[in-house]
């Protein structure tokens, strides 16, 4: 193993220490508070209601500063700025890919713990992809968050303030939203579904349950659940293997739930939402890039309501594994298109700037990141 342990344990163990003193002087906070609760507290301030909003306006513009609240009363800003938090979250580096303009964004939270996320421009407006935990439990070997554990669940305010970062930094709506960053999306299951509801509102974000993704490594339990939450959310699945024997080396979730167990859970996630799953698959040298995974794959999901998206892995420092050739990409993806499979190749954003999922706040805890 290449990471500089005795570095990680040093940056855990500071962010434990402002975690304890954090939680000594925790303020509220207000993402976290539905209108009426916020309403509540303000009248409880002696405030008029029409002060709680003005400030549910301002913090769904992405305005998460207090004291640029400008017509709030100074007394007030002040008040707010000494008793409550807004997600309690900061941006603390970003980078902008000269290439496609996408951009990546390193949080630091509350505690010091620091998290991902990342913006992209597609023809249709802006999408953002969000963490859901700090760190990660799952122990994929291709991800570059596994090697740094799991610390803790990220919030509700927490996960909103990443978004309302994002269009305060960029001044424009964003439409789209995947829950594909750090974490496993459904071992934080309370707070993703309330985040959803949340920015689906018309007094929030207004942003179509149609136009969000919620990314899981095959926690069958959460697929059922999530299938029965009533809103036709896409659902994302990272498969990147044809069969147990090898998801089982790459994914540790593989031995609790089998394939075939996650497919028919994902095939009942489409019949009761009517929305195809899209199957990720990361595509990796001489491990699952050959004809014969192509053609076991397109067996495994002919006939279902299914999309697979094939990834040419990011080659992550001592994972061991490295991208498959553009030839065998092609190849894999004309297979699947001959048996019937809706395919396609992900579109590479951000090369020029580590976009891809982990690998800043690696670095960055590993003490080699641009910080």
């Amino acid at each position: 193993m290449l990471y500089n342990k005795a570095a990680v344990n040093r940056g855990l163990r500071l962010s434990f220490r402002r975690e304890r003193y954090n939680r000594m002087v925790e303020k509220k906070d207000l993402l976290e508070l539905e209108a009426e609760e916020l309403k509540n507290e303000l009248t409880a301030l002696g405030e008029k209601p029409f002060r709680a909003q003005q400030i549910w306006k301002w913090l769904y513009s992405g305005e998460l500063d207090f004291q640029r609240m400008s017509n709030l009363p100074k007394n007030l800003r002040d008040l707010l700025s000494e008793r409550y938090k807004a997600g309690g979250l900061r941006i603390r580096n970003k980078l902008t890919s000269k290439v496609d303009g996408t951009r990546k964004y390193l949080f630091e939270l509350d505690d010091g713990n620091i998290i991902e996320g990342v913006l992209m421009q597609y023809h249709y407006g802006y999408s953002a992809c969000l963490s859901t935990q700090v760190g990660c439990k799952m122990g994929c070997s291709f991800c570059a968050s596994s090697p740094l554990g799991y610390i803790r669940n990220l919030t509700l305010g927490e996960m909103l303030a990443q978004i309302l970062c994002m269009i305060h930094d960029l001044n424009d709506r964003i439409s789209h939203v995947v829950l594909m960053g750090i974490g496993e999306p459904f071992d934080n299951y309370e707070n993703v579904v309330d985040f959803l509801r949340r920015i689906n509102r018309e007094d929030t974000l207004n942003i179509s349950f149609r136009k969000m993704t919620v990314s899981t490594c095959g926690i069958v339990p959460g697929i059922l659940r999530f299938a029965r939450e009533g809103f036709p959310v896409n659902l994302s699945v990272s498969l990147h293997a044809p069969n147990d024997t090898i998801r089982t080396q790459m994914m540790p979730v593989a031995r609790r739930w089998p394939m075939e167990e996650l497919l028919a859970a994902c095939n009942e996630y489409a019949r009761l939402t009517s929305r195809r799953v899209t199957y990720e698959y990361a595509l990796i040298k001489d491990v699952n890039d050959a004809a014969r995974h192509a053609e076991e794959l397109a067996g495994r999901l002919r006939n279902t309501l299914s999309h697979v998206n094939l990834i040419p892995v990011n080659k992550v420092e001592g994972t061991g594994y490295d991208k498959s050739s553009r030839e065998r990409i092609e190849a894999f993806r004309a297979i699947l298109e001959r048996k019937g499979i809706a395919v396609t190749v992900r579109r590479e954003l951000g090369s020029d700037i580590m976009a891809a999922c982990g690998q800043l706040r690696r670095d960055t805890m590993l003490g080699t990141g641009k910080v």
